[in-house]
């Protein structure tokens, strides 16, 4: 596809055409740089799909027909994930409007910039209860950055360009624009509105950290001597990889990620503690529940990372960087607090720290690194090999050593964490619904990343149940041959739920079950023209998953793995990091913690009595 180039400055344009709302939509698409949109047409929005027409006859844009609109907004929010570029979406009036919620939301609790388009009744029809009439604009005000109703075409460029300008900057966000179909046709004289010229009075995050806040955070971090980077998102969002490791390097610090956090840190790099939380390694949680210094970058202290909160890094002193004010404080309250863009800020730490009153001290850390290093190896993470079938962390093992560059999604439950703790990923090459959870993003996320990136190897990792959310996708892969390759963690359960019914619920298996009705998901990808394959068997794991990246298309591996394996380590509800379900019974003289002899939980040393079971300890 040939692109149209996006003049410099709008002086190089014709200063005033007559056209129409449509035309004005996608030209400042075009203007911003949009390639590709994912999208499904209605009546509504049929005046814009017209003018969608003509820009791809001219290889300006090229469009991607999903089966359901939910697929839209979750392709369009992998697409943003992958590149760091806003991804748009558009969708009809009424239920193809409410179909894009899920999505919506999913972008907006992991601050993902996408801008939406949806169809709307004309202007006069508004609020009479049309056919396919619903106040989208009403229904997402929570779960949106910004959102605009086009009363006017002229309005079209200039409110393109600040939804552009909003959705990529400060924290990023989803942003709505709802277009009534009158305006879509409404002639008006369009003058374009270029990247860059527009302004909006009262909106400019800030970017750089306070000079006073930076010497206060150095001065900590050169005292500390059981430091701990503690990286969320935000940093994966500001590129801030290189700012990380340096920082990382310099001071001697180890660095835990959280879920969203994955790949902005190298985890092949011996600082690399893996993912904290209710399902990350215990060495992290071990790490984070002993540190003296904790440092927090675009990261939110949200309840699946700390556990019992009052108990999270209580030991520590906190530095919080983070772009949005409204997180800085709102969950833990940091003796150094600093607004700012997670990259930015760590340039300045950096460059401070080349003064000789903030010298890195090499030794200052070594002994807490011998520590840490310790709980590796007394408690890795391991995939275990059954006698009789496949575990489902050996498929994710085998993944990640034939495609180790790959881009991976994710769906969301077990195969998520275990997903998680095993793949060593490369930056914003890790891309899973994190804080809303949503199941049926996996696949279409995954399409999003390759229409993005066609020559980069796409793995979507899934679970027969999350899989069920979104399978129409598959006639979206055929239809625009779309390399993705998908991988079923196959237990017959809703894993997550099975595990927590087992654990908390007096193995009461409510619900949770998916064997009965279960496709069989060979035929299913072969309805739809695409290579379908099942694997059972240990010995041929290796060679099956060599035959799907080799195959050239899009292809279903339907992996039948144990139905009873559980994901550990686990933080159990309301507990500190500390306390996890499914370590070992070991002895650990040299460490804050014990186990119990009773259940085997960890437990930090102080307790007398084990939370979990009673026993004293």
């Amino acid at each position: 596809m040939v692109s149209t180039s996006i003049p410099q400055s709008s002086q190089s344009i014709q200063a005033s055409q007559r056209r129409t709302g449509a035309y004005a939509l996608m030209d400042s698409l075009r203007l911003h740089g949009v390639k590709h949109i994912f999208g499904y047409p209605g009546g509504a929005i049929l005046p814009i799909y017209d003018e969608l027409y003509h820009s791809e006859a001219r290889g300006e844009v090229k469009h991607i027909l999903v089966r359901h609109e939910q697929a839209a907004a979750h392709a369009a929010d992998g697409y943003a994930r992958a590149t760091g570029k806003v991804g748009v979406c558009f969708a009809t009036s009424g239920p193809g409007a409410t179909n894009l919620v899920t999505g919506i939301a999913t972008a907006q609790l992991d601050s993902i910039p996408l801008v939406i388009i949806t169809g709307q009744v004309p202007l006069a029809a508004i609020g009479t209860d049309a056919f396919q009439e619903t106040d989208i604009f009403g229904i997402t005000t929570p779960i949106v950055k910004n959102s605009y109703v086009v009363r006017r075409a002229q309005d079209m460029a200039r409110i393109v360009a600040e939804a552009f300008h909003i959705a990529s900057t400060g924290r990023p966000g989803p942003v709505l624009i709802d277009i009534p179909k009158d305006v879509g046709i409404e002639e008006c004289d369009y003058v374009p509105v270029l990247p860059g010229e527009t302004s909006l009075r009262g909106y400019k995050p800030t970017v750089k950290g306070n000079p006073r806040q930076i010497n206060a955070a150095l001065k900590l971090i050169s005292q500390a001597e059981k430091p701990l980077l503690y990286v969320g998102g935000g940093a994966v969002a500001a590129d801030a990889h290189a700012q990380i490791k340096e920082l990382a390097e310099k001071f001697k610090i180890p660095v835990t990620t959280t879920l969203m956090g994955l790949g902005s840190f190298d985890e092949h790099n011996p600082l690399a503690v893996g993912m904290l939380g209710m399902h990350g390694t215990a060495y992290a949680n071990f790490a984070v529940s002993e540190c003296d210094l904790l440092i927090a970058l675009g990261a939110r202290f949200d309840d699946r990372v700390t556990g019992k909160l009052d108990e999270f890094a209580n030991r520590a002193k906190v530095i919080h960087i983070d772009i949005d004010p409204a997180e800085v404080g709102k969950n833990r309250t940091p003796d150094v607090p600093i607004v700012g863009d997670v990259r930015k800020v760590l340039e300045q730490i950096l460059d401070r720290a080349k003064g000789s009153d903030f010298a890195a001290k090499p030794n200052l850390t070594k002994s807490w690194l011998e520590k840490i290093d310790h709980w590796r190896k007394e408690y890795p993470l391991t995939a275990p090999h059954p006698e009789q079938g496949l575990s489902p962390q050996e498929v994710i093992v085998e993944l990640n050593h034939q495609a180790p560059q790959a881009f991976y999604t994710t769906d969301v439950g077990q195969h998520q964490m275990w997903a998680a703790q095993f793949l060593k990923n490369g930056p914003r090459r890790w891309i899973s619904s994190a804080g809303l959870g949503t199941m049926g993003y996996g696949l279409p996320a995954a399409m999003g990343v390759k229409v993005a990136i066609p020559d980069e190897e796409t793995i979507c990792i899934s679970g027969d149940a999350s899989f069920q959310m979104n399978p129409q996708e598959l006639g979206t892969l055929a239809q625009f041959n779309i390399n993705v390759k998908t991988v079923i963690i196959n237990n017959g359960w809703q894993g997550m739920v099975r595990q927590w019914q087992q654990n908390f619920f007096g193995e009461r298996y409510s619900s949770s079950n998916m064997e009965i009705g279960a496709p069989d998901f060979v035929m299913l990808a072969e309805a739809y023209g695409i290579k379908g394959m099942i694997v059972r068997e240990r010995d041929r794991l290796p060679s099956a998953i060599a035959e799907m990246l080799a195959h050239d298309g899009p292809v279903l591996m339907d992996v039948r793995v144990t139905k009873d394996e559980n994901c550990y380590p686990m933080i159990a509800p309301g507990k500190s990091n500390a306390h996890m379900l499914g370590l070992p019974q070991k002895e650990q003289p040299d460490v804050e913690f014990v186990n119990c002899n009773n259940c085997g939980t960890t437990n930090p040393i102080a307790n007398k009595f084990c939370p979990e079971c009673g026993t004293g300890l």
